[in-house]
């Protein structure tokens, strides 16, 4: 099968890979746990939980401030990257606005887990004639 040069930039413009499924359930798994911890803490087992819930037993009754603020960062975190997403998709040459919307909302909800597919992707640059 042969790509002309147009085909070639049409699948560029519109690159676009999932993430890794490990590193995506691990960042859901975690701001899940979060917020569980820290919207509902009277229903979280912490005994069930070994040293996990004894640590997070701890936190909730002595700094319980400081994982709500934790919490909200962590997703303003992945605000910033899902921003950074977009950045890199318009200096990457990815135009395709459908392909832009899935690397922002999949980059918002798994993070680094996402983006560092984007940062690794390198486009084929075309040799000007």
């Amino acid at each position: 099968m042969v790509v002309t040069k147009s085909e070639a930039g049409r699948a560029a413009s519109a690159y676009f890979r999932p993430a890794r499924r490990l590193p995506a359930l691990v960042t859901v798994l975690a701001l899940g746990y979060m917020a569980w911890v820290v919207f509902w803490p009277q229903s979280v087992p912490y005994q069930s939980l070994g040293p996990l819930g004894l640590f997070t037993q701890y936190l909730v009754d002595h700094h319980h401030t400081l994982l709500h603020s934790g919490y909200w960062l962590a997703w303003l975190i992945h605000v910033g990257e899902s921003l950074y997403a977009m950045f890199l998709c318009k200096s990457k040459g990815i135009t395709n606005g459908r392909a832009q919307l899935l690397w922002f909302l999949q980059t918002f909800l798994f993070g680094i887990a996402s983006l560092s597919i984007l940062i690794a992707y390198r486009p084929k640059r075309q040799k000007q004639t």
